[in-house]
């Protein structure tokens, strides 16, 4: 078993204590997840991170490929079990192992039903990594279409009083989703082959009949190796030569075969297919208007569920759309950037002036992390280098800060089972240590210059202003959203923090609102630590993927008018 393999699946020894110590020790599911979760960081940091900083291209990292499943219909079907690791999404890896012993140290205070939520968990944790690591299209749909699962339990089973409309409403806005990515992924069926089984066959017929048809993801952002009957194909893209072992032209498909292209109701099929990966991943970022599923789904979870659902659920609509969307019809990504860009800035600026009227704390950050994801829209219909590297950027910081920001809710919750902003004035008074936290996380959000996503807002709004595709105008509104996020959290700061303290429990509360635990300290410190080193020294992430990102872009750069 390769090391990706290892952290894939390493919560499958969940199962162990599951079966026979967890009655007898109701604690040890806990403890045993958090070692599973310190386990993956570790790996995360000897093994894939330092090969991450060496390399200066877009290759994969520790690849493991084997073929899974193969079928034969006439021309051949390749699946394989496909894991890799290359500058894109590195950084969604990362964050992931690190947000994850978070969530695992805030589930302490789970007593219902222990050994059925973190085998829920666990299963959550694969899917996560599996989305991430997959390497081929059909193996990350398993793991993208997986998920809805865990999640959908975790909020019914263990969220509020209305978890139940909250996991419904999130399941079937996230399979309609699916719906539309696994649409895309059947009319890929039999559209892309492997070149060198391919070349490997004694001519090339017409229909393609023994090519070996794949979906892995690096051959498939190859648009030359697009079969010529494909329902996917365009001409645009020039046929490659085939050539044998000694470098030998032994065919070539003629480009004739190419000029037709197909339509469905007058729509050109890689249009509409680019479309659907946009909605599909749109819906799980999410963007406005198929965002409404997520203020429910935070303010009903727990406060873990509602940490992974924020820091790292919502970043595979970004990597998705990058990955498959950009990767496989860079031609239409190109023709899309002010689509794009008008989804992020209605995203941004929709979601803010909505959390500006929210009384909920969770809330508010729930329409907050909406709006700050629309910066990762805008970035990427930007469709140059600044703007890509700034919504990746993004992703990374927003994960930690929402993190962090409904751990502080988390805090507050747990004493008081009361979200409420009017419910408290005054808290700097009896929790000091809390509020310094506080601020960090208020004022990351904000963008404040020398905190992590200062630096990413800045990225996107530039590439914005340099883009070819999107007009200056559409950028200045979106940069208006900082206004608005500052007026939210100010106004929130200024509610519950300062003043005399008054609190709507009375003396009843007096007792339960003290500082910070040891525990709360731990969950606090950690995102703090990586949202103020990341401020200051944003280059020790942009420095290892921004070339190879930049390279990433140039297929899309080439098809801008």
């Amino acid at each position: 078993m390769g090391i990706l393999s290892l952290i894939l699946f390493l919560p499958l020894t969940l199962i162990l204590p599951a079966l026979t110590m967890a009655a007898q020790r109701p604690n040890i599911m806990r403890n045993w997840f958090l070692g599973v979760t310190l386990i993956q960081l570790t790996c995360v940091l000897m093994f894939v991170m330092p090969a991450w900083y060496a390399s200066d291209s877009l290759q994969l990292l520790h690849a493991e490929v084997i073929n899974w499943i193969r079928i034969p219909m006439g021309s051949v079907l390749q699946i394989q079990y496909a894991l890799g690791v290359d500058s894109l999404n590195a950084p969604m890896l990362l964050l992931t192992t690190l947000v994850y012993p978070l969530a695992a140290l805030s589930s302490f205070g789970i007593q219902k039903q222990q050994t059925a939520y973190y085998l829920l968990m666990g299963l959550l944790n694969i899917t996560l990594f599996g989305c991430f690591l997959a390497q081929d299209f059909f193996l990350f749909f398993l793991f993208f279409e997986a998920m809805l699962l865990p999640m959908y339990f975790l909020i019914g089973r263990w969220g509020g009083s209305g978890s139940a409309y909250a996991a419904i409403k999130f399941f079937i806005y996230t399979l309609s989703g699916s719906v539309f990515v696994l649409v895309v992924m059947a009319a890929c069926m039999f559209s892309y082959f492997d070149p060198v089984e391919t070349a490997l066959a004694a001519g090339i017929p017409a229909g393609m009949e023994n090519a070996s048809f794949t979906h892995y993801l690096r051959v498939l952002m190859e648009q030359g190796k697009i079969a010529p009957d494909a329902i996917v194909h365009t001409f645009r893209f020039p046929m490659p030569e085939w050539r044998d072992a000694e470098g030998l032209a032994i065919n070539r498909i003629p480009g004739s075969i190419l000029d037709a292209g197909y339509e469905i109701m007058g729509m050109n099929t890689r249009w509409l297919a680019f479309i659907f990966l946009l909605i599909g991943f749109a819906v799980k970022l999410p963007s406005v208007p198929v965002h409404t599923w997520l203020p429910n789904a935070h303010v009903e979870a727990p406060t873990p569920v509602s940490v992974l659902l924020a820091a790292v659920l919502l970043k595979i609509g970004g990597y998705g759309l990058i990955r498959i969307g950009f990767g496989y019809f860079p031609d239409v990504a190109a023709s899309m950037g002010m689509l794009m860009a008008v989804l992020g800035v209605v995203s941004i600026i929709y979601a803010a002036l909505v959390a500006l009227a929210q009384d909920d704390l969770k809330k508010m950050i729930a329409y907050s992390s909406i709006s700050h994801m629309g910066y990762v829209m805008l970035g990427l219909g930007a469709m140059n280098a600044t703007g890509m590297n700034g919504a990746i950027l993004q992703m990374f910081n927003h994960g930690l800060i929402s993190a962090m920001l409904f751990l502080i809710v988390g805090v507050l919750y747990d004493r008081t089972h009361d979200r409420s902003i009017g419910a408290y004035r005054g808290l700097w008074n009896r929790m000091p240590v809390f509020t310094t936290f506080v601020l960090i996380a208020f004022f990351a959000s904000m963008g404040l210059p020398g905190l992590s996503a200062f630096v990413s807002e800045f990225l996107t709004l530039a590439g914005g202003f340099h883009s070819e595709v999107i007009p200056a105008w559409l950028v200045f509104i979106a940069a208006t959203g900082m206004i608005l996020t500052a007026a939210y959290y100010l106004r929130t700061f200024q509610r519950m923090f300062m003043g005399t303290w008054q609190t709507s429990g009375g003396e009843a509360w007096d007792d339960l609102l003290k500082d910070l635990s040891p525990r709360e300290w731990i969950l606090m410190l950690l995102p703090a630590i990586g949202i103020i080193v990341l401020g200051i020294k944003p280059d020790l992430l942009t420095s290892a993927f921004a070339a190879e990102i930049s390279q990433w872009i140039e297929p899309v750069a080439y098809f801008i008018p």
